[in-house]
């Protein structure tokens, strides 16, 4: 049985996952108790579910602090026959403020006494152990409702194949990096096509910016340096069990030389490897908004 618990925090996106993976076909669950999770597998084992692709609940900060801190030993607890995913999201605190303020719905840990910002900085506290134990993290400050549901769409099919599953992320220093990342390579040292004014309005991915960056032995390098690195370290990866990696290569502003580096891992990489995708962060930003 494929089970996937979906947790984080209030504001990041979970309602928005869980109604995705309902239309991918699972049996969803909002606001389960952590403790009812075995019996609710050893249910949903039965004939009459057998249609469904999995099972997936949401477990989070509306569950009491005791049982939170037991959701480690209750999946660890689950039957072998119970493939399980942990998605944790989450997003930058102005971002959740922001959301909360918008929609003027309450936080589950917000009253007289406690302030917006202190349930927030609570509830990081509370869901710790679930973001420890999280095989997939995704940071939706800068998404769209449809991109993660794209995102969460693509990413468990991929995590279906054999391998795990590679995300080649371009960002810009300038936003931070994404807080889902678990490698990070900076190309803030190559050439900067925003400084010929025929470039600054182009990306990496358009002809120009990508003569301009092939023409530099030093771009090449890095990019080659890159991929060698990752084909030497991908197979110990897959083999300590994850699911999932995300390779993030930023520059200033993401929109020329961690973009053009990203293209090129991404092209070289997926000669060999099925289960690889690539996303431009500061580019869907660019579309979208």
């Amino acid at each position: 049985m494929d089970l996937v618990v979906i947790s984080g925090r209030s504001g990041s996106g979970k309602s928005t996952a869980l109604n995705q993976l309902e239309d991918l076909g699972y049996y969803c669950v909002d606001n389960l108790p952590a403790a009812l999770l075995p019996t609710l597998t050893r249910q949903l084992d039965a004939e009459q579910y057998a249609s469904f692709r999995g099972v997936a609940v949401c477990i989070d900060v509306r569950n009491s602090a005791p049982d939170l801190e037991q959701v480690p030993a209750v999946l660890a607890g689950l039957a072998d026959r119970v493939d399980c995913q942990v998605l944790y999201l989450d997003a930058d605190d102005a971002v959740l403020t922001k959301r909360f303020s918008e929609t003027r719905r309450r936080h589950p840990l917000s009253n007289e006494n406690c302030s917006l910002p202190e349930a927030i900085a609570r509830e990081t506290d509370l869901l710790d152990t679930l973001l420890q134990r999280a095989d997939l993290t995704v940071d939706t400050s800068t998404l769209t409702l449809y991109d993660l549901r794209s995102i969460i769409s693509s990413r468990l099919d991929l995590a279906g194949k054999e391998g795990i599953s590679l995300l080649v992320e371009s960002f810009g220093f300038k936003r931070g990096v994404p807080s889902d990342a678990d490698i990070v390579f900076d190309a803030r040292l190559l050439p900067n096509p925003h400084w010929d004014p025929m470039m600054r309005a182009l990306t990496g991915k358009d002809r120009l910016v990508e003569e301009f960056l092939g023409e530099h032995p030093q771009t090449l390098q890095f990019v080659s340096d890159i991929v060698s690195w990752l084909e030497r370290w991908l197979p110990h990866y897959n083999d300590s069990q994850r699911s999932y990696l995300t390779v993030a290569i930023g520059c200033t502003g993401g929109q020329h030389r961690s973009v053009f580096v990203a293209e090129s891992v991404f092209s070289a990489l997926g000669a060999t490897h099925d289960n690889i995708q690539i996303r431009h962060r500061e580019l869907a930003s660019m579309v979208t908004g």
